[in-house]
């Protein structure tokens, strides 16, 4: 039975070769191609490990100390600084959902001006992307140091990273949602005598707004683990005490403060998926 079964694919290999010589066809020139740079990455990634000092048994060794430092870590214990940590996790939450928020409410025209269904004229469309690059191409933590420095610390500066970082990221998705909405309620509305802002107002918006709100809570979902990052800097949250509570070795703090944050990204995660689901479901049923 095997044996008619090669003999059936060889003969069907035959037929299609015979049907489609040049799909069937191998060339050299592409096959080397493709070996080179397979061999270039190679030799790239192997020169980028003994660059970078690369060791394995440097690996094995840091292993060892982390299972050290978490049997330090167990049982995770706030002491008598529970009251602060809940406080800290409310900054955490208030400076992702503030970020984020700002950030959609700026990034929101931003969007509308990089789409070119929206905006004709090239150069206003390419200065404003490049505008929203250069904003999204600074990462938070970065934006939180600058931030840390002009307003002082505190949970203030986080909001503006988080807030910052958001516009050109946001901005950029909202201009590929603007750009891939189906084109015809804005021709009826154009046909009928309306101007370019009232399409915009009764064409575009109702079907953006679902894909806005959806890419929103994602977002806060992702700042709100941002938010502890930035608060390592000095921009509040949990991420500040997280940061002294490792400069002084109380592991099992810092292990507590770990338990706050992964009990708050997975009650974030859930509530925001439920929400993404919801509002995904409710527009396609009225679609």
């Amino acid at each position: 039975m095997n044996r008619a079964r090669i003999a059936i694919s060889a003969a069907d290999r035959a037929r299609l070769a015979a049907a489609h010589p040049a799909l069937m066809r191998t060339d050299p020139k592409s096959r080397a191609i493709t070996g080179a740079i397979v061999v270039l990455g190679a030799a790239l990634a192997g020169y980028g490990f003994w660059r970078l000092d690369f060791s394995l048994a440097r690996i094995g060794s840091g292993l060892g100390q982390l299972a050290h430092f978490v049997t330090l870590m167990i049982p995770p214990d706030p002491g008598t600084q529970l009251p602060l940590y809940i406080h800290a996790l409310g900054e955490t939450l208030s400076i992702a959902f503030l970020g984020t928020l700002i950030g959609a409410v700026i990034a929101l025209p931003f969007g509308f001006l990089a789409a070119r269904t929206v905006v004709r004229n090239p150069f206003i469309h390419f200065l404003v992307r490049r505008c929203l690059d250069i904003v999204r191409g600074i990462d938070k933590l970065i934006w939180a140091l600058i931030y840390v420095t002009v307003v002082g610390l505190g949970p203030f500066a986080g909001i503006l990273a988080i807030a910052t970082a958001s516009i050109g990221e946001l901005g950029k998705l909202f201009s590929e949602a603007i750009e891939a909405l189906d084109r015809k309620p804005e021709e009826g509305v154009l046909s009928t005598g309306g101007s370019k802002a009232e399409a915009v107002r009764f064409a575009m918006l109702p079907q953006v707004l679902p894909v806005i709100a959806s890419q929103m809570l994602y977002y806060f979902e992702s700042n709100a683990r941002q938010s502890t990052i930035v608060g390592i800097v000095g921009a509040g949250g949990l991420g500040l005490h997280l940061a002294e509570q490792i400069r002084v070795l109380e592991w099992q703090k810092v292990s507590f403060l770990i338990l706050m944050m992964l009990v708050m990204v997975a009650a974030i995660d859930f509530i925001s998926s439920r929400l993404r689901f919801s509002i995904i479901g409710k527009s396609r049923m009225e679609a």
